[in-house]
């Protein structure tokens, strides 16, 4: 038998160096796309995607169409490329309802298509008008099709900073219900205690306090309404008194080597033509977050205003924890007070007053027999009282008559009050010549902050002070508060709103000028 088998061979082979090979970069979504059928050749180059659709849109911009059936239309990678006719026509006439004011409904691809030419300069006039068009989009749509919010949240803060719209962010963040990304949210915080502090929100501190706001029974079970309300009020309050007293408001003092540099990247996952406005926008910001000072600073605040919110409210229980110096919790803790108490004053329901235009018309016809009799009997005494003059001793002394006519006058005098009150020697001014005004030697020693609170007093305003300045406050303020058809409580916390808004405090507790302030005067003319 023949054997057939053979033997093994082996061959060596050099694992020393690997062969080249070339490296195959995942492609990403917009090149799948674009392949497929997004390029076009144009005066001698390639145009990519976004290039066509800004191009297209620019063609299309006034383009109105007429009444077309609602078509389906879903797409990955929405364009008017991968539109048939009937979805076109349908997009022309959607889009043409949609400028007009008016909103059906749509799919979401459609809703796309309009905010890409939106976002790439095309459709509006000015920055202002396509942020408007964005935004309402944005809210028509946002409960018909929610998936909209994830992308508007960040598409509305790259429009905002391509176009240097900082004044919008805050407007941003309440429609994508309280988010930023934190660089934006330092950067937007910082802007607003710089600027107006009362521009402050809740949501917007949220980020900034050491522990979860919401947990709280008090906020879920209504209290956050209320801390809505307050909150910026308080931040206002603390922020004007810190100024005030310390030369520094709530921002904290960063070193400028702190700041740091944001770059982001415009417009993700929309058909965004880079060229227009870059890749990218670049933004230096605080990072306020990381100040521990302030995060406890705001924290203390904000357990301080809910603890004496639920004193107010009635609501058991207390937040434990850090507490603010004395000084800085009694100042707002006495406004709570004063601006609580005003509000419950305000929302008392007046009574309705009915006219009876029968009893009125009769009313006014007796008065006006009332006042012809008057006028009848003032005639007669009138006759009366010349035929006595006629008849007097014409040679009687001249000078006995001057005699008799200062004595008429001398009773006559006699019969004013010794004094006046405050309030009567008010009402016989002019409304436009009470001012409140210091001796020129105390004036040149005030605060600019004081006398920017006298120019913005109103006249009554400024002769309840006079009042309270008196000897005899409680009484002269009742009779003013009625000269004016007012409540003296109402006349008082209006003065301690100007304070607030000038000097950062509030200036009457209890009635009376607080302590604290009653020197400065002592020297107010009256």
């Amino acid at each position: 038998m023949k054997d057939n088998s053979r033997q093994l061979e082996f061959m060596e082979i050099d694992l020393s160096e690997e062969p080249e090979t070339a490296a195959v970069p995942v492609p990403d979504r917009s090149t799948i796309v674009q392949s497929a059928h997004d390029t076009m050749q144009h005066r001698g180059g390639i145009l990519s995607s976004e290039k066509r659709f800004v191009e297209e849109a620019k063609q299309w911009a006034e383009m109105e169409g007429d009444v077309s059936p609602w078509v389906p239309f879903m797409s990955y990678w929405p364009t008017y490329g991968v539109m048939n006719e009937a979805q076109r026509k349908w997009y022309m006439f959607w889009r043409k309802e949609v400028r007009q004011g008016r909103y059906p409904d749509t799919d979401l691809s459609y809703l796309f298509v309009h905010i890409y030419e939106l976002i790439n300069g095309i459709g509006w006039q000015n920055p202002q008008d396509g942020y408007d068009q964005l935004k309402q989009l944005w809210v028509n749509y946002r409960e018909r099709l929610p998936q909209l919010n994830i992308y508007m949240q960040e598409w509305m803060v790259d429009y905002v900073l391509v176009h240097q719209m900082e004044m919008s962010l805050s407007e941003v963040m309440g429609l994508s219900g309280g988010y930023l990304p934190a660089e934006m949210l330092d950067r937007e915080l910082q802007r607003i205690l710089q600027d107006n502090v009362s521009d402050i929100s809740l949501n917007m501190l949220q980020r900034y306090y050491d522990y979860d706001i919401t947990l709280s029974k008090f906020y879920r079970d209504g209290g956050k309404e209320v801390m809505e309300q307050y909150i910026p009020r308080v931040i206002a309050l603390v922020d004007s008194y810190l100024e005030r007293t310390q030369q520094v408001g709530l921002l904290p003092e960063c070193d400028p080597n702190d700041e740091r540099t944001m770059e982001r990247i415009l417009f993700r996952k929309a058909v965004y033509d880079d060229s227009i406005y870059g890749r990218s926008v670049a933004f230096r910001y605080m990072p306020i977050g990381e100040q521990a000072e302030f995060v406890q600073m705001v924290t203390r605040i904000y357990r301080c205003t809910e603890n004496k919110l639920r004193e107010l409210l009635g609501f058991r229980g207390r937040l434990r924890g850090q507490t603010l110096e004395p000084e800085l919790a009694n100042l707002i803790e006495r406004y709570l007070d004063k601006t609580y108490a005003t509000q419950q004053a305000e929302s008392v329901e007046q009574p309705v007053i009915r006219i009876d235009s029968e009893k009125l018309a009769s009313l006014q016809q007796e008065s006006e027999y009332v006042r012809l009799a008057l006028t009848i009997e003032d005639d007669h005494a009138s006759e009366v009282k010349d035929e006595e003059v006629n008849n007097a001793n014409v040679t009687s002394n001249p000078f006995d008559a001057l005699e008799a006519r200062g004595e008429i006058t001398s009773t006559e005098d006699s019969m004013e009050p010794a004094a006046l009150s405050e309030v009567e020697i008010a009402a016989g001014a002019s409304a436009e010549s009470i001012r409140l005004q210091w001796d020129e030697s105390a004036e040149a020693d005030l605060d600019e902050e004081w006398l920017l609170f006298a120019k913005e007093l109103s006249p009554q305003q400024v002769q309840t002070i006079h009042v309270l300045l008196g000897e005899s406050p409680d009484m002269e303020l009742m009779r003013l508060a009625e000269q004016y058809g007012t409540m003296p409580t109402l006349l008082l916390d209006e003065i301690n709103d100007v304070a607030m808004e000038t000097i950062g405090d509030l200036l009457i507790d209890g009635d009376r000028i607080v302590p604290d302030y009653i020197d400065v005067f002592e020297h107010v003319k009256r």
